[in-house]
């Protein structure tokens, strides 16, 4: 699929590069949630200083060591009230697909640039496009994935009917456990074969 990952193991331009394409990548992903829940008439987002492209008003303290440590992590979520939104039933479930939408966007951005540059012309900058890439699909799916806490759950509960609310409960309650057993049991065989095919869907709309 592609040839320019990271070195096994990884060298520190890379980690370094991998590093700055996932707080891009983060930031932007939350603002594009606070973007969205101020579109829909709600304030509470720009009153708590979300309504940035500033990394700093989205990083979490705990994520962000992750995201030094391990190269992936997680940021401060966006807040929003409900109730203030202009569609009280699909309102949360378009704030919570902003966030993925908004890395669909990123990583076609960085194939178009790739398409653009060439792949013979390829350096650093090459590398991190390619990364943002891959690290902005990856941001996109997993965030689709409907299990609380993550966005999908949102977009899970606006097209449920009442009748089958109770599923909605029942991942409340599991959420994070279910989370767990995707992230380290079933990631790599269920998830990462979606994330290589959506990735070079993405090459050959660009054009590459």
């Amino acid at each position: 699929m592609l040839n320019y990952l990271l070195s096994n193991p990884p060298d520190l331009r890379g980690l370094l590069l991998a590093t700055l394409a996932f707080l891009v990548a983060l930031t932007l992903h939350e603002f594009g949630h606070a973007a969205v829940a101020t579109m829909q008439g709600d304030p509470t987002a720009k009153l708590a200083g979300r309504l940035t492209v500033n990394p700093l008003a989205h990083l979490d303290p705990v994520g962000t060591f992750f995201i030094i440590l391990a190269g992936f992590g997680w940021g401060k979520p966006v807040p929003f009230t409900a109730s203030k939104l202009r569609s009280l039933r699909f309102g949360p479930a378009l704030v919570g697909v902003a966030g993925p939408a908004m890395n669909f966007l990123l990583a076609f951005i960085s194939a178009w640039a790739l398409v653009a540059m060439g792949r013979g012309a390829l350096g650093t900058f090459g590398r991190f496009l390619v990364l943002g890439l891959q690290i902005n699909v990856v941001l996109a799916i997993f965030n689709l994935l409907p299990i609380p806490p993550l966005d999908g759950s949102r977009i899970l509960s606006a097209l449920l009917p009442p009748s089958k609310h109770h599923i909605i409960y029942f991942l409340d309650r599991w959420g994070f456990v279910i989370l767990l057993i995707v992230v380290f049991f079933l990631f790599r065989p269920l998830v990462s074969p979606l994330i290589d095919f959506v990735t070079d869907v993405i090459l050959r709309v660009v054009g590459a």
